[in-house]
């Protein structure tokens, strides 16, 4: 009995392990949502990295998996949003809960942006990294005596003061490792938000290929878009992951096929309406409607689907 306990314990832990993503990885999948955030706010990306980094143990703590809140941020009286009980600095204290990992990246950038307290680091030059670091303390956003110090140590470490000047890990391979200087890096580097997915045409639309682990927010991040944008193309729900190998539309779908294109569709065993939608590059909603279906209805096997004219 001891020894089968012991092998249980084993099993977990290794598990436990093994699910465990490193700092580095963790960079690599967010980063591109840090400079996002910096556009859109003032905040240094690396300061948001490594803030991310700490908050959420990268991306493994209990809080973080279970509530996608990555920087720790707490309910405070002006959240009305969804909430989770956590124990912190006290037991069972009150954090936000966010349906998606990008939702806590802004919300961190408003956090900040939205609080009176913090209003003089926005008056720092946007490369003073540094400053942000003592003042993100000095404002008491964490207790931690050497809060500074932790956040200095994970950009130094990892370059994240790179991702500043809209640099990402492979365009740092291929300079010295040494800190940019603002004018180089803005005269000779320009970020490349298609580095990871080939663009394809397919049916006249721009399409990506979705990798294992891709999320539309990461997705949206790298070819400029907002992660709502690429649901909605998609005729996804909020919170949908995509498949390996899955098509993504980066770019919204006819209504009706083209004069030139196939008129119908034949239903083969296992199709969707969805399916069929994504296979032509053509919106669920009047694909619907011009057969004279309901929303959420599927067809027969060997129903003929209309592409583009009414069904009569």
């Amino acid at each position: 009995m001891k020894y089968y306990l012991f092998a249980i314990i084993l099993i977990s832990t290794i598990s436990s392990a093994v699910s465990q993503i490193s700092r580095q990885e963790y960079i690599e999948r967010y980063q591109l949502m840090a400079i996002e955030e910096m556009n859109r706010s003032g905040i240094p990306a690396s300061i948001t990295m490594a803030q991310a980094c700490l908050e959420s143990g990268n991306g493994n703590s209990t809080l973080c998996t279970k509530s996608n809140n990555h920087f720790g941020i707490k309910c405070k009286s002006t959240w009305t949003g969804n909430t989770v009980r956590h124990d912190d600095d006290e037991k069972n204290e009150c954090f936000r809960k966010y349906n998606t990992v990008e939702e806590s990246f802004i919300d961190h950038s408003n956090f900040l942006m939205n609080n009176p307290r913090y209003y003089f680091l926005f008056q720092l030059p946007p490369e003073d990294y540094v400053g942000w670091a003592h003042g993100l303390k000095q404002a008491g956003y964490a207790t931690a005596p050497d809060y500074a110090q932790r956040l200095l140590k994970i950009i130094d470490e990892f370059q994240l003061y790179r991702l500043d000047y809209k640099m990402t890990n492979e365009q740092l391979a291929s300079l010295k490792h040494t800190k940019p200087r603002k004018k180089e890096v803005l005269n000779n580097i320009v970020i490349n938000p298609y580095q990871s997915h080939q663009i394809i045409l397919r049916n006249d639309l721009k399409t990506v290929v979705a990798n294992e682990g891709d999320t539309y927010e990461i997705l949206a991040q790298e070819v400029g878009l907002k992660a709502w944008e690429l649901y909605k193309f998609n005729d996804h729900p909020v919170g949908y992951r995509p498949l390996k190998n899955e098509i993504i539309y980066i770019e919204a779908k006819h209504r009706k096929a083209g004069r030139r294109a196939m008129l119908t569709h034949r239903v083969e065993a296992g199709e969707t309406m969805h399916y069929i939608s994504q296979l032509y590059g053509l919106k669920l909603t009047p694909l619907y409607n011009r057969n004279n279906m309901k929303s959420g209805e599927e067809p027969h096997t060997e129903e003929i689907i209309f592409l583009r004219n009414n069904r009569r």
